[in-house]
């Protein structure tokens, strides 16, 4: 042991203590070394050659941790070793093993293995046969893509096999594994159905058979197995009926995203263990069954053909949470009784037949956080209570028959963030309560009959403020260009006078403005943003760009106007001139020196409170010039992009050498502020980061009221210009894999830190690109500097941009791994598609993976103009869509990590 200790980092072993059996991860029976756990250690094959020798002569161990270390290669002298033939614990999980497996029949007594996420390839069986004692196999993650040999470890009780590129049929071997109690085969490429008499292993568990290729029917035997807790076979393309008594001992049930057909049997949601069902997302028919089990948290049935209606006796669920019905052909009226389902967070009721009025019971739900009833047949008023639904984030009642005026008290929802009346029969004037909510990001009015002037709106408006097709008057408010950051605006076919406010130049994010069929607006069109897109059809708006033939007569008529008002203006200017000038006379002697200061001080640069270099490349820190930086951005020519949080600048130094800088608002409430101290030790640990695929800031200025970071330029702009801008054809394959690959690198280190950096709007617009095969990955720092205490405990403001934001978010309100792999998933899906995250109200997600179930469907998906280049390249398309499809799966668990993503991607090739 003190041999073996001169491999081990110092910090581990503390050898002055001349008791082995007393150091860290060593564990002894009658003085005698039986385990040893040195998970995380640091170890690798070259800093100790020796080390696996040495493990050798510890003939006594019987169980060996070297998980997390960065052993790529195990010597083989290691494998024949016959000093550890009483062995029964060997974990070499998480080291990056490549290369195909060793042989381990020399280990006779193993009972468990694991080999979990490293970057193994080759066949499997040959190698393990040995293994008669074997009860516990982990080969998830890593590279394995061909069939799997038949297995003769009898006596295996957990066999988990996921996360690799596993294809052919499911071995029948294995139904004769008798001891079975976990079998986890997701996220491989098996084909084929699921054995018959898989109802033999009457010990199992857990079945995952998620994310495959699966298909035919549902092995009825399935029903056999009395200890079967979880199922999961969502995301193939099994069809036919779901068996009676599939769900009589389950817990968990999931067969979401398949091609199944028929009733739901009545027994299927009654049995009392069953908490978990989804079935959203194939073409069942029928009604729902009212037999229901007490013990229901979540029930998905979305997406298929069900009709009926809405049982009642799901207001007997009192543990239930998410109640997701949508997109089906359900009818009668909402049950009252849903009122007492106080657990309730998401209740989605979507497209489909309902009628009647909204039951006023749904007000008791103050747990909700996700009201969608649009785009059925509901009448009657909006329920003022309502009002009391206080962690109600999202409500959208868009698309139906509703009537009566927008209750006041709806401002009273003080986490709402969404707010979707579009299209219904509301009437009255536009509640000014509404502008005291202060976390709306989308207010949809539009398709109504509302009436009177626009009352003054929220300025946390970030998505869209929409009130076409009503009744309104009056002039626009110039307080709407208080909300900089809207992006779309849409005030068309209404009756506006006036003409557009100037205040208006501040909506530097707008991206769209309609403006159409107002008769009565008139006058110039600010100077806008040049992306806006503006239209003004049926309006007697001029535009100063506008030279086309069809503006002549109404520009001739408003240029009368326009010289009377010159005329008018310049003899009122001579006046003011004249008066000017006496009033300097008048007044010289009491012109003061604190009127210069104050001049000069209205014309300064931004305080600089501090500025540091975080980079020790000599290089930069000559390079860089702070108060030139400071200069540089005050200029609007130098502004390259504005996001957010953030706006980029292009600044050239004094000696030549360009720098991207990036502006962060303090005054953006959600960030932290007066805590100079803490932000600059977040900066020092993440410029320490050493990665090319993620923008670590090489220096940055701190303001009263901004911070600054300094980065290597950016030269190519954004992956979302290069995507959805015009320029899809300058991305071909190779560029778009290369992309795929790099950003996946850099969210795999992020995730690899020792203190995780998580990302709260990975999307493409914040993947900038160095080259057309570079991304780096931007806005690292924001996990860092964002306040939960000040955005009133809700986050979905800020925590990815709509289209990238993961289902789980609505009800955890927490940023997490998985979330950033399902922002990941989009983002390989608009690289494989070319379609933007969201399409005419469309998630891409959600196109995709119902797209994925139809034969044929997964080559329907991929962006044509690409996949056609060769069939070569349409193969690789569909292996990385298929690496897509698993990110953005609807539940976090069944995701893969970062980490074997990539390994995935570097699969694909």
């Amino acid at each position: 042991m003190l041999e073996l200790a001169k491999g081990i980092p110092s910090s581990k072993w503390n050898t002055s203590n001349s008791n082995p059996c007393e150091w860290k991860g060593v564990s002894c029976s009658s003085s005698l070394v039986t385990g040893l756990v040195l998970s995380g250690f640091g170890l690798s094959t070259s800093f100790s050659p020796r080390f696996f020798e040495l493990l050798c002569d510890l003939s006594s161990l019987q169980s060996l941790d070297l998980s997390s270390n960065s052993f790529s290669i195990i010597p083989t002298s290691f494998f024949s070793c016959k000093g550890l033939s009483g062995l029964k614990y060997l974990n070499l999980s998480s080291n990056g093993l490549t290369g195909p497996l060793s042989n381990f029949s020399e280990f006779s007594a193993l009972e468990n293995l694991d080999l979990s996420f490293n970057s193994l390839e080759d066949v499997v069986g040959l190698s393990l046969n040995g293994l008669a004692q074997l009860k516990s196999l982990n080969l998830s993650s890593n590279l394995f893509n061909d069939n799997i040999p038949a297995l003769k470890a009898m006596k295996l009780e957990e066999l988990r096999l996921s996360n690799n590129s596993f294809h052919g049929e499911i071995p029948r071997v294995f139904v004769t594994f008798e001891n079975l109690t976990f079998l986890d085969l997701s996220q491989n490429s098996f084909t084929g159905s699921i054995p018959g008499d898989i109802g033999n292993l009457l010990k199992l568990q857990m079945l995952l058979l998620s994310s495959n290729e699966l298909e035919g029917s549902l092995p009825v035997s399935l029903s056999k197995i009395k200890v079967l807790s979880r199922f999961a076979a969502n995301q193939n393309n099994f069809n036919g009926s779901i068996p009676p008594g599939i769900t009589s001992y389950v817990q968990f049930f999931d067969l979401s995203y398949n091609n199944l057909h028929g009733k739901i049997p009545p027994d299927l949601l009654a049995p009392a263990t069953l908490q978990t069902v989804d079935l959203s997302a194939n073409v069942l028919q029928g009604a729902i069954p009212s037999n229901l089990s007490k013990n229901l948290y979540r029930l998905r049935l979305g997406e298929n053909l069900l009709n009926g209606s809405i049982p009642s006796e799901l207001g007997k669920l009192l543990n239930l949470t998410y109640l997701e019905l949508n997109d089906n052909q359900l009818e009668g009226q909402i049950p009252k009784q849903l009122g007492n389902c106080k657990s309730l967070t998401l209740l989605n009721l979507a497209n489909n037949f309902l009628h009647g009025g909204l039951p006023v019971s749904l007000g008791r739900l103050n747990q909700l956080v996700i009201v969608q009833l649009q785009q059925n047949i509901l009448t009657g008023k909006i329920p003022a209570e309502f009002s009391n639904l206080a962690n109600l984030s999202t409500l959208d009642l868009s698309h139906n028959s509703l009537t009566g005026a927008i209750p006041p008290a709806i401002s009273n929802l003080s986490k709402l963030q969404v707010l979707n009346l579009d299209n219904n029969n509301l009437n009255g004037s536009i509640p000014a309560s509404l502008s005291s909510l202060p976390n709306i990001i989308e207010l949809l009015l539009g398709n109504n009959k509302l009436s009177g002037t626009v009352p003054d709106m929220p300025t946390s408006l970030s998505l869209a403020l929409n009130l076409t097709g009503n009744n309104l008057n009056g002039s626009i408010p110039s307080q709407l260009g208080a909300a900089t950051q809207l992006e779309i605006l849409d005030l068309s076919y209404n009756n506006f006078t006036g003409t557009i406010p100037h205040s208006f130049i501040a909506l530097k994010s707008l991206i769209e403005l309609v403006l159409s069929n107002n008769r009565l607006l008139s006058g110039l069109l600010p100077p806008l943003n040049p992306k806006t897109i503006v239209s003004f059809a049926g309006t007697g708006i001029l535009n100063n760009s506008a030279s086309t033939q069809g503006n002549v007569h109404t520009k001739r008529k408003s240029s009368t106007v326009l010289i009377v008002i010159v005329v008018i203006v310049g003899i009122f200017a001579g006046f003011l001139f004249i008066a000017a000038i006496f009033g300097l006379i008048m007044s010289k002697r009491m012109y003061r020196v604190e009127d210069e200061v104050h001049q000069s001080e209205d014309n300064a640069l931004p305080q600089i409170v501090n500025g540091h270099f975080i980079t020790s490349n000599s290089n930069h820190k000559t390079g860089i010039d702070f108060f030139k930086a400071m200069e540089l951005v005050g200029n609007p020519s130098n502004t390259m992009l504005k996001t957010r949080f953030s706006t980029y600048y292009k600044a050239a130094m004094p000696n030549g050498r360009n720098y991207t800088i990036k502006k962060l608002n303090w005054s953006e409430k959600i960030l932290q502020m007066g805590s100079h101290e803490k932000f600059e030790h977040e900066l020092e640990v993440l410029g320490r980061l050493s990665n090319s695929n993620i923008m670590v800031p090489l220096a940055y200025v701190l303001t009263e009221d901004s911070a600054y970071f300094f980065y290597e330029h950016i030269r190519k702009g954004t992956l979302f210009d290069f995507l959805h801008e015009g320029s899809e054809t300058a991305l071909d394959w190779p560029s778009r894999y290369s992309i795929a690959l790099g950003v996946a690198q850099g969210l795999t280190f992020l995730h690899s830190c020792n203190q995780p950096v998580l990302l709260l709007d990975l999307s493409t617009k914040s993947i900038h690109l160095k080259s057309m095969k570079e991304p780096q990955i931007g806005d690292i720092e924001l996990c860092k500097v964002i306040d939960p205490s000040n955005s009133t405990g809700n986050l979905s403001t800020v925590a990815g941009s709509v289209g990238y934001i993961p289902p789980e978010y609505a009800y955890t309100m927490r940023v997490t791994m998985a979330g950033n792999v399902y922002s990941f998933g989009i983002i390989l899906l608009e690289l494989l598609t070319g379609k933007s995250p969201v399409s005419e109200g469309i998630e891409l997600a959600k196109w995709a993976l119902s797209h994925s179930t139809w034969p044929g469907g997964r080559e329907k998906i991929l962006d044509l103009k690409v996949c056609n280049a060769s069939p070569a390249v349409c193969s690789q398309m569909l292996s990385v869509l298929k690496i897509a499809l698993s990110c953005v799966s609807s539940s976090p668990d069944v995701r893969p990590k970062m980490r074997n993503v990539l390994r995935m991607l570097f699969n694909a090739r």
